[in-house]
């Protein structure tokens, strides 16, 4: 699943292609969107909280998209060959200099942009707010101390403490914390793992390339994720990966056990 900077670059791309511009054409590729047309509408901008997408339009209308696990949205010249298949397609969004292809996005619909929170306002703060402040930071640490026996793993997941982690930076910050993901909650310090979260995601807002060791050389920018092969990058030790979660909610997790004391799960 894609992370909430890769989210929020995204929605930049498509800021940058198609805001200002008047729609020339729209297709919706969706049922519940069938007969939607938004043709001369002008595009006014792309907010995104977390890992969900608004696309604003003249009207007050938006348009709200999630990713989830192999959503992305791609920007193209008018009438150039798109760089997935056309069956892919859920949304197109053209005006005479870009057009903009939703590709297996998810839980599209419209809405009046007075009723964003509808959908977002269950989620804890963005953590690439640009409106962010402290109360922001204490508000996304009161809610990550409040289950003490939580496995820090999964309450980094959960959006509705802090919105924007997903599975890599899930495994990463557990590591610059130095305890298993399998850890409760309790003996961490949540202001320090709040700090750490913003501080990774805006390093790699603006770039393609996610690193959490500084570093963006293939092969060197993360400490364990998806290291196994190659071993920790910080000891050279034996990374090991187990299921963290229950069924469908189950992700693959990496971590060092040299570098990261507390449970795990048994070999």
């Amino acid at each position: 699943m894609p992370e909430g900077d890769t989210v929020f670059r995204t929605g930049k791309i498509v800021e940058k292609a198609l805001a200002g511009q008047t729609l020339v054409r729209t297709d919706f590729r969706h049922p519940a969107l069938a007969t939607a047309d938004l043709t001369g509408h002008e595009v006014l901008g792309v907010r995104t909280v977390g890992k969900h997408l608004f696309t604003r339009f003249s009207g007050e209308l938006s348009l709200h998209s999630h990713l989830k696990m192999d959503g992305s949205w791609r920007v193209f010249r008018p009438g150039a060959r798109w760089s997935m298949p056309a069956h892919h397609a859920r949304v197109v969004l053209a005006c005479r200099e870009a057009e903009a292809v939703g590709f297996r996005v998810h839980d599209l619909a419209l809405l009046p942009t007075t009723e964003e929170s509808r959908i977002v306002g269950h989620l804890g703060p963005d953590l690439l707010d640009p409106q962010w402040t402290d109360e922001h930071a204490a508000t996304a640490a009161h809610a990550l101390a409040a289950s003490p026996d939580r496995e820090l793993g999964l309450a980094l997941l959960d959006q509705r403490v802090m919105a924007g982690i997903g599975n890599l930076y899930k495994v990463e910050i557990c590591f610059l914390l130095g305890v298993s993901p399998w850890t409760p909650v309790a003996e961490v310090s949540a202001e320090r793992a709040v700090t750490l979260a913003r501080k990774l995601l805006l390093a790699n807002a603006w770039r393609p390339e996610q690193s959490t060791t500084g570093e963006l050389a293939r092969g060197r920018r993360n400490w364990v994720y998806e290291r196994t092969r190659q071993g920790c990058f910080r000891c050279g030790g034996r990374v090991r990966i187990g299921a963290q979660g229950a069924g469908t909610q189950a992700r693959p997790t990496w971590y060092c056990p040299r570098c990261q004391p507390g449970p795990a799960p048994v070999s």
